[in-house]
């Protein structure tokens, strides 16, 4: 930027050459490719996420020596021999099941009948057992390709053992140790076989959905809200708190758009202080919400707000990621406690005054439909972009009625102003001096009440000007 386009804009007073670096970037293109799904199915503590995270070749399924981890169908993307497909980690699948783990199992079966192929897991070391042959009448009742998978086999001593569940009448199976990757990339050659190239059932929506997360304390509903939405049961709900373990990522058309939803694990806990799966959950649900866009923070109208909320709160924040927040459960909420909250929002939240609110219920689906209209307002601040020249004579007239405050007996001038980028909007102040994070705060107040950034973090960073010595130029 030349010395004369600073002095277009009314605010240049200095001969001092500066170098401004353009930090924006143009996000890439979310493409919706369909791809074919791959379920992977078994009873419990069969090795299934770990076989997932084998083909995924990362860890991306919370994994964990107890049974019963995984409660959602989760899908994650994954390539084989130059082919893309989703890989889809599944609930213990139990026929007899009572409560929570029905609700479990009832996901499994969904995956089941969606899938494009399946994976039918079974712990070699065990044998078939009356709950692999329940699964594999249900899997016989559908055209879907099933392969069998005989995990654990460490070695060549259990692989005749191994060889026992042709039994189950589902042919040959393959024998594979998910932990040590033996007999994976078999596996996969096998399972690139039966898969389609697309998908039998196309989701009906394209283009670019935007992203969204569901974050909140346990218990809160966000798997209700997702469900509700969806008008499916993407999400295992229960009564028992911290049901949702590994995020659930699900595609959802609302006023005819596409929206991808991230249902997240809710954080009990400081993430350094958590362990065993609620570590790697609390880890998940930090990446969804550095991945999404827009974070839905829900929020139990009917109880105080605790610690809980205020961290998952500064926790978006502090990823820059626009924010509503959803006061649920608000069908519980009396008068009495109305006007309770909003002495809390008033002493808690002061930080986030900006961002969107609704009040909603998930459990009758009250002003659900108030979201859509608010995630859109906050992502439209979120990607705004202010004109340079626009940005400086504005400036120029809010630095004029309340100029900064002095440092060391000097007043330092705002010399140029620029946005560096978008997402969340940025702003660079070039001055003579440094300027206090109370006066920072007025412009950011100043700043949305001009440009609006309803729903949007805002961030202003300031250079100070090095001062040259003209004698040795």
């Amino acid at each position: 930027m030349t010395q004369e386009t600073f002095a277009a804009d009314g605010i240049w007073s200095d001969e001092t050459d500066w170098e401004v670096v353009d930090l924006a970037g143009d996000p890439e293109a979310d493409e919706q490719v369909a791809m074919p799904t791959l379920a992977v199915v078994g009873r419990p503590n069969v090795g299934k996420s770990t076989l997932v995270n084998r083909i995924l070749g990362r860890r991306e399924a919370v994994v964990e020596d107890v049974p019963g981890v995984t409660r959602d169908r989760v899908s994650y993307e994954a390539s084989w021999a130059g082919r893309r497909f989703l890989v889809q980690d599944t609930g213990g699948w139990e026929p007899d099941a009572k409560g929570l783990q029905q609700a479990v199992a009832r996901q499994a079966e969904l995956a089941m009948r969606t899938a494009d192929a399946i994976l039918l897991v079974v712990d070699a070391t065990v044998g078939a057992t009356s709950t692999d042959e329940a699964a594999v009448k249900v899997l016989r009742r559908s055209k879907t390709p099933v392969i069998l998978v005989a995990n654990k086999v460490d070695g060549e001593k259990l692989e005749a053992e191994a060889a026992s569940l042709w039994s189950l009448g589902l042919g040959e199976p393959r024998m594979v140790s998910a932990t040590h990757g033996r007999g994976t990339g078999d596996l996969l050659d096998d399972v690139l076989a039966v898969l389609p190239e697309t998908p039998r059932e196309g989701s009906g929506v394209g283009g670019g959905p935007r992203r969204v997360a569901l974050v909140g304390k346990p218990n809160v509903g966000k798997s209700s809200l997702l469900n509700k939405l969806s008008g499916d049961e993407r999400s295992v709900v229960h009564d028992v708190a911290g049901t949702t373990v590994d995020p659930v990522d699900s595609l959802v058309e609302l006023d005819g758009k596409p929206w991808r939803f991230v249902d997240t694990a809710g954080l009990r806990r400081k993430v350094a202080n958590a362990s065993g799966t609620e570590f790697y959950a609390s880890l998940r649900t930090k990446s969804a919400i550095e991945a999404a866009e827009v974070a839905v923070m829900l929020i139990d109208a009917s109880q105080p707000i605790t610690e809980q909320d205020l961290r998952v709160i500064s926790m978006v924040a502090d990823t820059g990621r626009a924010l509503v927040l959803a006061y649920n459960k608000w069908d519980l909420v009396d008068e009495d406690r109305r006007e309770q909250l909003e002495r809390e929002i008033d002493r808690e939240l002061v930080q986030v005054r900006w961002a969107q609110r609704v009040n909603i219920s998930a459990h009758t689906g009250r002003a659900v439909q108030k979201l859509v209209p608010a995630m859109e307002t906050a992502l439209e601040s979120w990607d705004r972009r202010i004109p340079t020249g626009r940005l400086n004579t504005w400036l120029k007239e809010v630095i004029a009625a309340t100029p900064p405050p002095m440092r060391g007996g000097r007043l330092p001038r705002v010399l140029f102003a620029t946005q560096a980028t978008t997402r969340p909007p940025t702003f660079v102040l070039f001055t003579t001096g440094f300027l206090e994070a109370g006066y920072r705060r007025f412009l950011e107040r100043k700043l949305r009440e001009e440009f609006g950034f309803e729903g949007s973090p805002v961030r202003i960073s300031v250079r100070v000007r090095e001062k040259r010595d003209r004698a040795k130029r």
